[in-house]
Formats: C-alpha cells, structure tokens, sequence
C-alpha cells in the first residue's frame, strides 16, 4: 500500500457504477478512492500524469480461473497465476476448485488464502466445490467454505448431474450469500466429444457433441433456481441456446447470470484444427452461437466476460487431440482481444466493457470493487486502447503456453493495474505506462 497520496491526473475515467466517461482526476489515499472529479488538488499528493487517451476504470475481475494449486503446480501456481492475472489489467480473479485435492474443505481454501497474500499481487477469490471431491454425490460443508474465504460454489469440470444436488446447492448457498456456478454439459449427451458436432469435426474425423449438450442443462438450471430462489451462474456459455433459457429466465426475475469468454465470442468451429491448443471444453461452437454471444454481449443478456483461464504444460497438450485436456490460457490475451474485437469494431462501448470486466463481476461475487466511488478500495485497471501489441506466450508470465491466439496482433492493451493503491504492473512495452509506477 503506498502511504504517501496519490492523483492520477487526466485520464478518461470510466465507472459504469457511479455514471462517470469523461476526463477526471482521482485521488488515492493509504489503498483507498478518495476522491473523484474534474482539477482536484493535489494537496501535498504526487502527482501522475496519465497519458492522453488512456482509460482509467474499476480494477478488473476474472470471476472463472483455474490456478492448479495446490497438487498440479507443473501446470501454474497461485502466485505466477496471480502475475498473470496483473499482467493482463486484472486485480482480481476466483478461481475454481478443481485441484488436487479438490477445494472442499476449508484447509484448502485457507491455503490458497494464505499463497494468495504471500504472492502479494492479485487478489484471489477462492471457489468451493459443490460436493466432496467433485464426484456429485455428497454436498460439501459450504457454510464452513463460506467462512474460509469461498465466495462461490462450483464442481466446475464436471458438471452437477443431479437435479436434486443442484437443487439443495441453490438453497443452501442461497443462505450465505453465494452464487452456484455450474460446467453446464450433460454428460449422456457429451459422451466423448471433444469439438462442436458438425462438418467440421467430420473432416478432421474428431467425435462431436451438439450445443444442446450445455443449453438442456442451462435450461435446468433455470428451472431450479426459479424453484429455490437461489442465484445460478452459467459459467463459460457458448451455445445460442443456451442464451435464449437465460434471456428467459431474465425475463421471469429468476436470479441467472452468465458469462462468456473471449475464445467463444470469437472464434468458432471453422477454425479448428488438429492442434490441441484449439482444444476447449465447451468446445467452438457453430457461426451462429458466436454471432449470439456477440448480441448478448450488447444488449446486456451476458453478464460478464471471463477468460476460463486453464494452463496445462507443454507435454500435456502435445499429444493427439483425443488425448489431450481440454482448456487454454486467457488472462494475459482477453482484455487485448475484447478491445480490438469488441471496441474497436463498434460491439460494445468502453463503458459496457467496464460493466462486463468489473461492475457485473464485482456484483455476482459479492465482493468488493467493480467502482471507483470514493471509500473503496484503489483497485484499478488502465488502459491504452490505441496501442498495438502482439501475443507473445514465450512472454507470458503464466507457466503454461496454451493459446490459440499466438502471434495475433491486436488494437488495444493493459498499461498497468493498481491493487490497493499500489502498482503491481506496469506494461513497459505501452509508450507512457513507466510513468505510472510510481514509487
């Protein structure tokens, strides 16, 4: 935390929460927002000057990441995840349970606390498993998860297959204050696909699965959480079925969230090739899912933009695609990617952007941030959305390489981010960013 104050003068402050986009200063002091407006005063504070063009806005949250520790530390760590995360203008990330051991009792998530506060980068928002081990049978002790540090249940990877587990998850998460977030799949109808069914899988002789594999159980989801009143979360959605039971469900004041990545909002099936980095479960669907998250992202249906961040090491991923796990990287390329396949093509405002990055994220979570409304923590993200970069994953600061996104060249990057009132990165690639690291 710095001690001295802080104005971070000039820049296009963004905040969808308070109605701020325009050209503001905003002070910080000992890791809060002070204050926010147009020529505050320094008054014995030091003064940062944001270069012309850059956005200054809530920190951003990655409410879905996988840090593979504790027991798959060859694949990430919590602390080059929670670089990671920084990397890519995100103060935040929760991340999910699926380690080993799972993350179902509350030694687990204390030590992911306790890895968390050492790496001193990110915050880390750990996820509990909805039932012991992932396996869907027994319910885990969420209210003991809860008081550890869990800000959210999930069997993520494996999909909660029982209606009725589903069922007592909402209503008992429900009384704690968090949401349910669910690998929407039904298995009986996954059963051993590894891309979307459809022309494409055919030519590359790969076994498909439909997009009703995920919306029939997004459909369920609906359907209890109406019934229990408990807040449901779809995690990584990517089928235009899916979207219409959550439209749905939006429609009835049923409490359904939903999130998408970039690789689901951009890529499809046609793109796929026999390379495991292409490899993602849900896998990339068919033109018109993609075409219906992109509308969903604009007229408000999705609620934020996660990146699903799953690192796997090298050897894992070099094996015939049958073989090899599913999931890529996504910290360090997904603000990149939304800027200048989201913004720059007129999809969505800067504002909106904030609001599915920040705002929406802070809210499902229940946790703090997503504004910069003076008194809250100086969590912030800024960006440079002129500058060009390209995706270098020999540079990244995660452990793993997996990206399709390789070698792309985007409009649009991550100049630093501020957690606590303290500069945690600063990207010395973007012309202007060295200045705000301050002392």
């Amino acid at each position: 935390m710095t001690t001295q104050a802080v104005v971070l003068k000039g820049g296009l402050v963004v905040d969808p929460a308070q109605g701020i986009n325009g050209v503001a200063d905003v002070r910080i002091e000992n890791g809060r927002v002070a204050a926010v407006g147009a020529g505050l005063p320094l008054d014995g504070a030091l003064c940062v000057e944001v270069p012309a063009g850059f956005v200054v806005c809530p920190g951003f949250i990655d409410m879905h990441v996988h840090f593979r520790e504790p027991g798959q530390e060859h694949k990430e760590t919590i602390a080059t995840g929670a670089a990671a995360a920084v990397a890519g203008g995100f103060v935040a990330a929760a991340c999910m349970p699926n380690t080993d051991p799972v993350n179902d009792h509350v030694g687990v998530t204390e030590e992911i606390g306790r890895r968390a506060s050492e790496a001193g980068l990110a915050r880390v928002y750990p996820i509990g498993a909805v039932s012991v081990g992932s396996q869907g049978e027994r319910m885990t002790e969420i209210k003991a998860l809860r008081e550890a540090g869990c800000v959210g249940i999930s069997d993520d990877g494996h999909p909660v297959a029982s209606a009725l587990l589903m069922r007592r998850a909402l209503e008992y998460a429900s009384m704690f204050g968090m949401p349910v977030i669910n690998h929407c799949e039904e298995p009986s109808l996954a059963a051993g696909g590894v891309v979307h069914e459809g022309y494409r899988a055919t030519t590359l002789g790969l076994r498909g699965q439909p997009g009703v594999t995920e919306s029939i159980m997004v459909e369920r989801d609906v359907s209890l959480s109406g019934l229990t009143g408990g807040p449901v979360h779809v995690a990584h959605m990517s089928a235009g079925e899916s979207l219409r039971a959550v439209r749905s469900g939006k429609e009835r004041s049923i409490r359904v969230t939903c999130e998408v990545t970039p690789h689901h909002f951009i890529l499809t099936d046609e793109d796929l090739q026999y390379d495991t980095n292409f490899k993602m479960n849900p896998p990339l669907r068919a033109v018109a899912d993609r075409d219906a998250m992109l509308e969903g992202l604009a007229d408000g249906s999705i609620d934020a933009i996660a990146t699903d961040h799953a690192p796997h090491h090298a050897d894992e991923k070099a094996v015939e695609f049958d073989r090899a796990p599913f999931g890529i990287i996504g910290l360090e390329t997904a603000v990149s990617l939304s800027l200048d396949r989201l913004v720059h093509r007129g999809v969505l405002s800067t504002t909106r952007l904030v609001e599915l990055y920040a705002a929406n994220p802070a809210r499902i979570l229940g946790v703090e941030g997503g504004t910069l409304a003076p008194g809250g923590a100086a969590d912030i993200t800024i960006l440079a959305p002129e500058t060009e970069v390209e995706v270098a994953a020999d540079r990244f600061r995660s452990k793993a390489r997996n990206t399709p996104f390789d070698g792309w060249r985007l409009r649009g990057a991550v100049a630093a981010t501020i957690v606590d009132g303290r500069v945690v990165y600063a990207n010395d690639t973007v012309p202007g960013a060295a200045a705000l690291a301050w002392p």
